[in-house]
């Protein structure tokens, strides 16, 4: 089957069923008058909901104090707070590179936890980054991708089943599995589409 055309008149198992760029589902919100804030995953539940309905489902914006600490400039500490607005600045950077060793860096894994773990200090985030950094030499530890990362999960999973074909080739694949109904998820079967 065709990929559908993304519209008000598609059904929720055809939306559910192929896969669809952010900036397509931003611009149905637009259109459909539905909320644009937010992650692929929070746009294709208003989505759904709008399809399920046809209303629009209220958004409604938590009003959250931010945090003034300066991630830029304020003295940081062991004791220092993971706050609302943190930053993987080069300050905090800095900071980690005269705790942890020159070895520092930021990893995608790292930068994930600090966003899941305000209220953590920056103790418990040296102690986790050095966690991850360990399972990091295990030359069998895979980097979790989250979900709404299909097309980097699809790229790393065809490059590790298929030695001999490249990038380019990943992407052609890719380009190939993300306009069929299923989920986008890489099988050896892909090799066959056309």
């Amino acid at each position: 089957m065709k990929r559908p055309e993304l519209n008000d008149k598609i059904s929720v198992t055809d939306f559910q069923e192929f896969y669809w760029l952010k900036n397509e589902l931003i611009d149905f919100c637009k259109s459909n008058g539905i909320s644009t804030i937010g992650g692929k995953q929070e746009l294709a539940d208003r989505i759904i909901a709008f399809l399920q309905t046809g209303t629009v489902t209220k958004t409604i914006k938590r009003q959250q104090t931010k945090s003034k600490f300066d991630w830029n400039n304020a003295v940081i500490t062991l004791d220092t707070i993971i706050t609302n607005n943190y930053r993987n600045s080069e300050h905090v950077r800095a900071f980690m590179k005269r705790e942890i060793g020159s070895n520092f860096h930021f990893n995608a894994e790292f930068i994930q936890w600090t966003k899941q773990n305000i209220g953590k200090t920056m103790s418990e985030a040296i102690t986790e980054w050095k966690r991850i950094n360990e399972l990091k030499k295990n030359k069998n530890h895979q980097t979790t991708i989250s979900s709404q990362f299909e097309y980097n999960a699809y790229i790393r999973d065809f490059l590790a089943d298929n030695k001999d074909k490249t990038l380019k080739d990943a992407i052609q694949y890719w380009k190939l599995k993300r306009n069929q109904r299923g989920d986008n998820a890489y099988t050896k079967d892909d090799l066959y589409l056309s």
